[in-house]
């Protein structure tokens, strides 16, 4: 089977579509279980903010959370998720070009992934 560009564009566009649909309804499915589980009482203090949990800083501590059926874990892992969709773009894109003999633009995918996960990895 031969890689075309329209093929390229499709599977790209695809999987963005994907990855964000994804993302929605994951962040939903945890938004609607924080609203059946979320205590009645005082209203919160939005005047001061406050960090998010020590477990919803890393990918472990989300998935253990998510097995504990917390849902602010779940929450986070579709923003993960939604994050994770670019990223996944690019790799797909690079291989696509690679497949295509494209040398210029599989190295230009590189490039754009090496500054993607060097800014996902630096995030303070």
């Amino acid at each position: 089977m031969q890689l075309t560009d329209e093929k390229l564009e499709l599977a790209v566009g695809r999987t963005l579509q994907t990855g964000v649909l994804l993302a929605a309804v994951v962040v939903l499915i945890g938004g609607v279980m924080f609203l059946i589980h979320a205590p009645a009482g005082p209203r919160p203090d939005y005047s001061h903010f406050h960090g998010v949990a020590a477990h919803l800083r890393t990918p472990t501590g989300i998935w253990h959370g998510i097995l504990r059926g917390d849902a602010e874990s779940v929450i986070q892992l579709g923003l993960l998720l939604l994050i994770a969709t670019p990223v996944v773009r690019v790799i797909l894109a690079g291989v696509g070009f690679l497949m295509e003999r494209d040398q210029l633009y599989a190295w230009v995918s590189v490039m754009v992934l090496a500054v993607l996960l060097y800014s996902l990895w630096h995030i303070q």
